[in-house]
């Protein structure tokens, strides 16, 4: 798999990423890399952070930030309507510990290439096409110098249970934070079971690429007031994650298509019955989670030698953008994980 730049895609992905304000990138790159440089907006970040494209195996074109650092690397793995810049303070928050970090825009979010005519859907063929996405990035470290065994994980709801699915499969990075892992649906058994039944029964009609019912372009962050947000109590981090994707509306993404629901409840399932893997582990939960389901964390947890369970009472979803104490304290934590997982080089 090549890591040069592709020829512009004809689909809504490029569509949306042209709309980005061309005064507001920032596109600087190393030419020795042989990474071709993407754009990457200003978030608060460390002033050094690049952004490249990359190829996965099936040609879905995917936007990599990377900030250096002098202790080691962490590699950021977003939940679903999450993207680069989203993580600008969090990365802020690595670098004056001396880490660096890599952060990915999955396939169907951020810059990255959409993968539905409408570029708001948020889609995707299987679960299972994310590993390649995963595959993508190892290729971009190693040509950025960095190895996957040397690679601590933070990861958010989506983007946990994407990894929770390398882990099981025989990836061993020295460490990994869970923040809030997708690892079931907080909906009751009879919601989810009636996605399943639609999802299933609208593929082969090829209906399964609307909306899952009750979201729609709209939904989530861009249309909600702080004051209904599932997301964090925090009003400062909600008014900068909103400001974010007004700034720079292809940043933003909606409700999930029937198809991408069907098949996370399917992944959710099938990982659950696996083992947990041989990896030191903190998985943190919120204590008013209201989209993903604590008590599947906690039988995950409960079943992982090795793994500390954190619970933040009061706390939203977005750990790591949630309240000073809260986002402080598991920061702390974090560090302390990969400090200890990493021998300083």
């Amino acid at each position: 798999m090549g890591l040069a730049a592709p020829p512009a895609r004809p689909t809504g992905a490029d569509q949306n990423a042209d709309r980005v304000t061309a005064a507001r990138r920032v596109v600087t790159a190393d030419p020795s890399h042989g990474l071709a440089p993407a754009p990457l907006m200003a978030c608060g970040s460390p002033e050094r952070g690049r952004a490249f494209w990359l190829r996965s195996d099936d040609g879905v074109r995917l936007r990599l930030g990377f900030w250096p650092g002098s202790r080691g690397h962490v590699l950021i793995l977003p939940g679903r309507t999450e993207y680069i810049e989203k993580y600008g303070l969090v990365v802020a928050e690595l670098a004056r510990a001396g880490w660096g970090a890599l952060v990915l825009d999955w396939r169907g979010r951020g810059l990255s290439d959409r993968l539905a005519t409408d570029p708001l859907l948020g889609h995707v063929d299987d679960f299972a096409a994310y590993q390649l996405d995963m595959a993508a990035v190892m290729q971009a470290a190693a040509a950025l110098g960095l190895t996957g065994t040397d690679l601590p994980v933070l990861a958010h709801s989506m983007g946990g249970c994407i990894l929770l699915r390398a882990l099981v499969d025989g990836w061993h990075p020295p460490a990994v934070a869970l923040c809030a892992p997708m690892l079931g649906l907080a909906q009751n058994a009879a919601l989810r079971a009636s996605v399943v039944a639609m999802a299933r029964l609208s593929r082969p009609l090829g209906r399964d690429l609307a909306y899952v019912p009750g979201t729609g372009p709209d939904f989530g962050l861009r249309s909600t007031s702080f004051d209904m947000n599932e997301l964090t109590r925090d009003g400062a981090q909600f008014a900068r994650m909103q400001a974010q994707i007004v700034a720079e509306p292809a940043l933003a993404l909606g409700g999930p298509s029937l198809r991408w629901a069907g098949s996370a409840l399917a992944e959710m399932a099938a990982l659950a019955a696996r083992p947990a893997p041989d990896v030191p582990a903190l998985i943190a939960l919120a204590g008013n989670e209201r989209i993903v389901s604590n008590a599947a964390i906690r039988a995950r947890a409960a079943g992982w030698a090795g793994a500390e369970l954190l619970e933040y009472p009061g706390a939203e979803h977005e750990l790591l953008m949630e309240r000073p104490g809260v986002r402080g304290d598991l920061i702390a934590r974090v560090l302390a994980l990969f400090d200890g997982a990493v021998p300083a080089g």
